[in-house]
Formats: structure tokens, sequence, C-alpha cells
């Protein structure tokens, strides 16, 4: 037994007491009449404001307790209620309240007109409600008002609706509250401070109006709280709240920041048709059922940083004036972005988004959605794009998809250009370091450290000891850090690069047909331009041979009509249509201008003068695709026979060079024209050549769009 004593002894003395036993518990005194008398008397200096100091109290408001409930509200009301004074504020932090607690019954009840108005508050509260009129004006903007007192403010048929002012501040810092709490139609003219309040029955705070700060940091609530039409005029802090069950905040205004970070809303939480006029943080927060931002409105930055999405999300007709902070974030479920409203400014933030496209889904409006989404880098961001992309394959929504593989190869064309062009840490000279702004200590350590063993991330440079986090701040980014490139691994970077960004310029990557389409209309239409020029006006003299008046009127409108509607497909798809077409002219300008010019000259002097470069087949004329069709016609008399010059005094001679033009830009054309195969200048044969060398890669770059874009076929090849 002496032993079993001893032990005891030992446990209680040196090990640890659990976290429920450590926790000590307020002691609280019964609140009496008596002692609410003295206290009401004797008010407490609390911040530069009056209060009744209720604090660490067991206040009994139960239906048994009648009499004493009665009595507590009558007297309270009496002095929170005076006029002309400095208001009275009231304090129950780490007090126990039994029973309901009908908050409003405390506020003095007044009607929402002007004279009732100035004879009972001061300036500076007058000026307080005046921003519920503003408020409820401003709401007009986006919907109308459902509550009373804006119906009574904004409509003169309507009777003036009375509301509950509350003119000092509440304080409820750890508070419990064991029955409901009611506090409806109430205007808080103070702070309200509720701070790891716990509120074990449903909690009513319709219309309620917050003139001041409000905080209920680390509350919970067990049981429904209700928020809905509420207006918060200044900050609203509802950081690691615990919501329980339904949180509603239906139909509310946040004037200021509303902050909710690191809260759990483990039921549904109502956001739908709430304006938040600045910014909103949801950062860390975990939604474990849905969470409805139906209609809602976000005037500013809207922060859903490491939030968890455990079930359905849905932003179905938001407006979004600023960006959307996803970084980090983890949708689980569903995301629902229809009929959402983007400004020109708002975008997804999404670098680090946990998505998995087998198990989630994420809706939003066909070609639109997709531009919406964003990232910094390529790097650590490649599975994100990847899952997304998937995302809109699956569900048919081929232009988003494209748009997202678009975002990702425009990043690892800036990924590419950095390489080649930006400093890298691991093969700079110490004179390259040092004028990328290290100094002579700093660069010299790090080529003693690389020579050990090579970086492999930026922020391995912060474990030297000479660079500090200003140096590190300052520089990063002004280099790279990667393998060390010889010679010809940067020639292949380089061509890497090219190939790349004439993909993103003239087609998206694959990923927009009429951009194709556009490129493809100014190159039929220039070398169809070039090849009548160069067949039609050949001499001035002794002879000369020139074109009719008439052809040349045709071919030039022709020329311009056909470049019109080209460049404005151009324009209408391509992102950077500018370089789009400075691309395209720096390919098929240089050379064939040179020839021309080289052409004109050494002159021609060859035979068959006044006959046409230009045969076309005799045997019948249709609409054929010319796949293997080679620009020059064979040494065979057979084909001297069958292809037969153009005939030049036709008037509409000239379509045939826009044919010619069209066989070998995209192997299809209404006649088979080809170059005859004798008394041809080698410059003409050149640009015809050129011109079907083009066209092998034109038909490539068509077909393989259109196996990005075609819905069935796309779903073929890109899906398992």
């Amino acid at each position: 037994m002496k032993l079993f004593c001893v032990f005891l002894l030992f446990l209680t003395l040196f090990l640890p007491l659990p976290a429920w036993a450590a926790q000590t518990q307020p002691e609280r005194t019964l609140l009496t009449l008596e002692l609410l008398q003295e206290r009401l008397r004797t008010p407490t200096l609390h911040e530069g404001n009056l209060t009744v100091d209720l604090r660490q109290m067991t206040i009994d408001l139960r239906p048994e307790n009648a009499t004493f409930r009665d009595a507590f509200y009558q007297l309270l009301r009496k002095e929170l209620q005076k006029t002309g004074a400095k208001p009275l504020g009231l304090d129950l932090s780490y007090s126990l309240i039994q029973g309901d607690f009908l908050g409003s019954d405390l506020g003095l009840r007044t009607p929402l007109y002007t004279q009732a108005i100035a004879l009972i508050f001061t300036a500076t509260e007058q000026e307080q409600l005046e921003r519920l009129r503003k408020s409820c004006l401003q709401s007009l903007g986006i919907s109308l008002p459902n509550s009373k007192d804006c119906r009574s403010l904004l409509e003169t048929s309507t009777p003036a609706s009375e509301i509950t002012v509350f003119r000092g501040s509440l304080t409820l810092v750890q508070t419990r509250f064991n029955g409901e709490v009611q506090f409806p139609n109430t205007f808080f003219l103070q702070s309200v401070n509720a701070q790891g309040a716990i509120f074990l029955q449903p909690t009513n705070w319709t219309e309620t109006r917050f003139s001041r700060p409000l905080s209920f940091n680390g509350a919970t609530f067990r049981q429904l709280s209700n928020f809905q039409s509420s207006i918060f005029f200044d900050k609203a802090n509802f950081k690691k709240t615990q919501f329980q069950e339904i949180a509603d905040f239906h139909g509310s205004i946040f004037a200021d920041n509303g902050n909710f970070n690191q809260a759990v809303f483990k039921q549904l939480a109502k956001f739908s048709n709430v304006q938040w006029q600045e910014n909103a943080d949801f950062s860390h927060v975990r939604f474990a059922n849905q969470a409805q931002f139906t209609k809602s409105n976000f005037n500013h930055l809207l922060f859903l940083t490491e939030a968890t999405f455990e079930q359905a999300i849905s932003f179905r007709e938001a407006q979004f004036n600023q960006s959307v902070n996803l970084k980090g974030a983890s949708i689980l479920n569903q995301a629902d972005f229809s009929d959402t409203r983007f400004a020109k400014a708002a975008y997804l933030s999404v670098p680090g988004l946990t998505f998995n496209s087998n198990q989630a889904k994420i809706l939003g409006n066909p070609g639109e959605i997709g531009k919406m989404f964003w990232v910094p880098t390529l790097q650590g961001n490649q599975n994100v794009l990847r899952n997304l992309g998937q995302n809109f394959r699956q569900q048919q929504q081929v232009a988003d998809a494209n748009q997202l593989e678009y975002t990702k190869q425009r990043l690892r064309l800036t990924q590419v250009s950095r390489r080649l062009v930006t400093t890298n840490i691991n093969s700079a000279t110490l004179a390259s370091l040092i004028n990328l702004g290290f100094s002579t200590t700093q660069a010299q350590e790090i080529v003693d450290n690389r020579q050990i063993k090579l970086f492999r991330d930026r922020s391995e440079l912060l474990t030297l000891p000479s660079i500090d986090l200003e140096t590190y701040t300052q520089l990063s980014d002004r280099f790279v850090v990667t393998e060390p490139l010889s010679f010809g691994g940067w020639l292949l970077q380089a061509w890497n690069w090219l190939a790349l960004s004439i993909l993103l310029l003239l087609s998206g990557y694959g990923t927009n047909f009429w951009l194709v389409f556009g490129v493809g209309g100014v190159a039929i239409a220039f070398f169809g331009l070039l090849f009548w020029l160069v067949d039609r006006y050949r001499r001035l003299l002794p002879v000369a041979i020139i074109p009719t008046y008439y052809e040349t009127v045709a071919i030039l409108i022709s020329f311009g009509v056909l470049g019109f509607f080209s460049l404005l497909a151009i324009f209408r798809n391509a992102e950077q249509p500018w370089l789009t077409l400075g691309c395209l002219l720096m390919i098929i300008i240089p050379l064939p201008v040179a020839l021309l010019i080289r052409l004109y000259q050494q002159g021609r002097y060859h035979d068959l003068m006044d006959i046409s470069y230009f045969t076309e087949d005799g045997t019948f004329r249709q609409l054929r695709l010319l796949i293997g069709r080679l620009p020059v016609i064979p040494r065979n008399q057979t084909f001297r026979e069958r292809y037969m010059p153009l005939l030049c005094d036709r008037r509409w001679n000239w379509l045939n060079y826009y044919d010619f033009s069209l066989n070998n830009l995209v192997r299809l054309g209404f006649n088979d024209i080809r170059l005859r195969d004798e008394h041809l200048p080698g410059i003409i044969a050149t640009l015809a050549w050129y011109q079907w060398s083009l066209g092998v890669l034109y038909i490539t770059l068509v077909l393989w769009t259109l196996s990005r874009t075609i819905p069935g076929l796309n779903l073929l090849i890109y899906l398992k």
C-alpha cells in the first residue's frame, strides 16, 4: 500500500497534466439583482469607454428564473438606452449565460427617419446611422435590397421601419452561451468583440449592422449562425472561427475587409449574393461541406490560399473585379465558375493548386474559363496545368484545354529564353557575377562552392555565409540555376526557342485554327500576286510584255480583299497580332523579294518569251486534292501535250495565279497548274519550290491544329 501511494505521488508531482486539466476554468460569480445594481452604479473605464462590468459571472436567464430575467433586461435596458450621455458599453467576458440571451431587447428602439434620429442621437452617431442609407443606395447597383430598413429608406411608399440601436460597445470575450442568442435588426454603433466566445445554440444576427470593428476570432458556433442580410461597415474578423452547423451570410455586405482566415465550416456555408467591397480572406479555411458564393460580388482581392474544399463550391454568376488567389488550395469535389464575370484585371491564380481531374471537376463557360487561369512559372506548376487541361478535355471543352496548353507553352518559352540569355550561376565567370551585383567576396565564394558541388536551386545561395537575404532578394530575378550548357547544347536550346516561338505566334501552339487560316490567307495572297508579277510583267523594251489595265486592277483589288480578311482573322485571334504578322512576313518576304530583285536586274532572254511560264492540266477541270503534286511538270512529251500554257488574253486569267499559290500551300485547287519544264528561269522555279516547301510545313501545321481543336478527334488522341 505504501509503494502504491508513493507511485501515485510521483505521477502527480512529476508527470504533466492532460490538456483538459491544465486549462483552469475561470471562477464565476452568480449574478444577483443586488450585484447587478451595484455594477450599474459603478461602471468601469475600459479602453476609454464606460462599461458595465459583468465579467466572470454566471447569469441565469432560464424560464424558471423569470423574475431575475425580467429585472435583468429592465435594469440593463434603462442604463444602456440613456440618451445624451456618453454611451455605456456591456462586458460579459468569461461569463456563462444560461438560457436564451435576447440582446436586441437591450438596445434603443427607434424609427428610421431623420427627425426621430436627430432628437435621440449625437451628431457622430447620426453620421453612422446615415451610412446605412448610403450602403443601401450602393447595393441598388447590384440587386434590390430585401432588408426592412433598406426598403424603408429607399421607398417612400413603405412606412418607416424601426431598428434597435446598441450605442455602446459589446464585449463577449470567451463568453459561453448555453441558450440562443438574439440580435436581429440591431445597429451596433461601437465595436463588438466576441473572441473565443462559445455559442451552443442557434444565433440570430439577421439584418444586423456593425458600424465598428467586429471580432469573432476563435469563436465557436455549435448550431446555426445566421448573419443573413447583415452589413459590416468596418473590419469583420472571423479568424479561426468554428462553424459546426450552417453558417448563413446570404445577402450580407462587407464594406471593409472580411477575414475568415483559418476558419472551419463543417456544414453548409452560405455566402450567396454577398457584396465584398474590400478584400475577402478565406486563406487556410476548411470547407467540410458545400460552400455557396453564388451571385456574390468581389470588388477587391479574394484570398483562398491553401483553402480546402471537401465538397462542392459554387461561384455561379459571381463577379470578380480583381484576382482570386487559389495558391496551394485543394479542390476535392467540384468548383463551379459557370456564368461568372471576370473584369479585365481579374484572373484565377492557381500555383500549387491540388486538383485531381479523375476525382474532381472545375466547371465554367466553354471558351472563357480557360483564359482565366494563371501561374507565375512553369516550374512546380506543370502538374497543375496538366490536370486542368485534362479536366476540360473530359468535359469536351477543347478550347479551354487548348488555352491551358497555350499558357503552358508560353511559360516554357519564357523558361527557355531565360536559360539562353540570363546569367547561369553554375557557369558564370567571376567578372559576370560581379557585374550581376555580387560583391567580390560573394562572387569568389560562389565560384569556390560550385567547384565542389553545383547549385540546384536559388535558395542554396543563402547557405553561403557572405550572402544575406537582402542581396538574394535583390538579385534572384537576374540569374538562373541550371546545368551548364555547352555550345552545342546552347544551339539546341536556341533552335527549340525558335521553333516554339513560331508555333506560338502562327498557331497558338496548335490551339487556334482561325489564326492558322489567317496566316495561310496572307501567304496565298502574297505568292499569288508575286507569281502574277513575274509571269505577266516581263519587260518594257524592245517589245513591252506587260498586263492589261483591267488585269492589274483586278489582281490588286483581289489581293487587298483576301489580305484584309486574312489580317482580320489574325488580329481577332492572335494574342500578339503584330508579332505574329512580323514573324509571318519574315518567313515569306525576304527570300522571294531578293530573288525578284535579282530576276529584274539580270533580265530575261530566252525562247517562248511571249508564252506563260504556267501550264494547266487541259484534260479536265475540277476541285481536287493534290497531295503528291510537284510544282514543275515532268520532262516528258506526253505531259507537255497534256499541260497547256495559261491563256493570258482571258479576263479571268489572274485567278489562275491564286490557284497555283493555293496548290502549292495547301495542296488544294480548281485546276492542276504547274510550271513548264523548258525555257524556265531558275529564279522562278526557286520561288515555286520555296512556296511548295513552306506548304509542306503549313499542311503539317493545319493537320496538327485540327487534331487538337476538333472535339471528337481531340478526345480520342489526348485522353486515355
